[in-house]
């Protein structure tokens, strides 16, 4: 079963992000107080504990939820898989997927101490269609694929 690892917030860009114990996710805007949250395409991020584990192996091992700077951490569902269209049941959210990976402008910390970082490849967007409250341990459903 796919489920929210983390909920993780941050007041500035460029930082990561810290845990919370729930997320209130608004129509249109993204996570509440976020600082990527508005009115465009990439409200959301989410990165799965399986990538996360990746770059854990390559060596880096002090990598809790949030350090790739994703509002979302999840287990058991193949994020970067899913087609852009792809809408997603998260807690009491309906969230669309908008976006696949990101150009990787500035090499993060990450980058730069294992040589490679998976957010860019692996980690998704989506943007907010139904608001609602999202906490650790709640499911995800895939509701519709595009």
């Amino acid at each position: 079963m796919a489920k929210v690892v983390s909920i993780n917030i941050s007041s500035e860009k460029g930082i990561p992000k810290d845990p919370i114990d729930k997320g209130e996710f608004l129509i249109d805007f993204g996570l509440k107080e976020d600082s990527h949250g508005g009115d465009w395409h990439r409200q959301v991020s989410l990165l799965a504990q399986e990538s996360i584990e990746k770059i854990k192996d390559m060596g880096v091992k002090d990598l809790s939820p949030g350090r790739f700077a994703e509002n979302i951490t999840t287990e058991g569902i193949c994020l970067y898989e899913l087609p852009v269209g792809t809408q997603l049941k998260i807690g009491d959210t309906i969230q669309e997927v908008t976006q696949i990976g990101k150009e990787c402008h500035t090499r993060c910390a990450i980058f730069h101490t294992v040589g490679d970082c998976v957010m860019p490849k692996e980690g998704i967007f989506t943007k907010v269609i139904k608001g609602g409250t999202v906490k650790a341990g709640d499911s995800i459903e895939v509701m519709s694929n595009k």
